[in-house]
């Protein structure tokens, strides 16, 4: 199956763009959350951020800055900005090509987080010092 991002960065399917350079293209979402929604998508094809390169990753974020800050000085309803990037379906990606997302938000938007059952709830300190420790030895060994 191709990946809609890729037809996109190679003109093969329509995109309305903002900017772009030979790491990175940002434009707008055909499914916008709120007036403004933009992706941020390398252009070299990467399925997960495990995939992604790291410059394409600094990259990315650099450019949903300027998305950002555009948005806010566009006229556009931007009290705010949500970056959002899934990595992996039970995170809810759908589109298999590493994309952030920016939001513009504002107040009464309709859009928002839900947080499970129990959140807000202090973890254990030993729990949280053994997750710690084996995140901290995988982070060694990659």
């Amino acid at each position: 199956m191709t990946c809609i991002f890729c037809e996109i960065l190679a003109r093969r399917a329509p995109g309305s763009f903002i900017f772009e350079d030979d790491l990175c293209a940002a434009f707008m979402d055909i499914h916008p959350v709120t007036t403004g929604h933009l992706l941020v998508v390398p252009r070299r094809h990467a399925a997960s951020l495990s995939e992604l390169d790291p410059l394409d990753g600094e990259r990315l974020f650099r450019v949903g800055q300027r998305c950002a800050a555009a948005l806010r000085a566009s006229g556009l309803p931007a009290e705010g900005v949500n970056f959002f990037l899934a990595d992996g379906a039970a995170a809810g990606q759908d589109v298999f090509h590493v994309h952030l997302h920016v939001f513009p938000r504002f107040s009464g938007d309709g859009f928002g987080l839900r947080f499970p059952p129990g959140y807000g709830a202090f973890a254990a300190r030993d729990e949280l010092d053994e997750i710690a420790s084996r995140l901290r030895d995988q982070w060694l060994n990659q």
